[in-house]
């Protein structure tokens, strides 16, 4: 008997830097659970909740600031699925299901990441071709879809 898979909902953003878009610089942040990890900020959508409210609730929660202008919103859901090792801490899902942002720093903006629960204990900003070299594999062909989507939109 085979069992359906089950995705949790979830948003994740691509974080321009304020001098965008003379600089097409990425935020990705190092995990702080898991050295050498990068990504871009992502988090669940709790039940009831509108997505670009979870946009903006993440960003607070997970960066320390939800000062940022929406730039391009990726335009269907897309999943992937966690490697076994972390599929049995997330159970019962098998993966997320995630709505990406294209968002852009405003220029005031204070990136804090010692928040009330911590995920990263490290950022930068990086050439949208060099994000790739420094993520985790298996986000990687979400990554990929999702920047160029916007690089043949013109943002990246």
């Amino acid at each position: 008997m085979s069992q359906s898979k089950k995705y949790r909902p979830n948003v994740a953003m691509i974080i321009l830097s304020p001098e965008y878009p003379e600089k097409k610089e990425i935020f990705i942040a190092q995990r702080n659970d898991i050295a050498g990890v990068w990504q871009f900020p992502q988090g669940g959508i709790d039940e009831g909740e509108e997505v670009k409210e979870a946009l903006f609730r993440e960003l607070k929660e997970e960066i320390g600031t939800d000062d940022v202008e929406i730039v391009a919103e990726y335009p269907e859901w897309i999943s992937y699925d966690f490697p076994e090792k972390i599929a049995k801490k997330m159970k019962p899902y098998s993966g997320q299901r995630q709505r990406y942002f294209l968002v852009k720093l405003k220029k005031d903006a204070k990136i804090k990441l010692d928040t009330k629960h911590p995920e990263f204990d490290e950022y930068k900003f990086v050439e949208a071709d060099k994000v790739l070299d420094m993520t985790a594999h298996f986000k990687k062909s979400v990554y990929e879809t999702v920047l160029n989507y916007f690089k043949k939109e013109g943002l990246l």
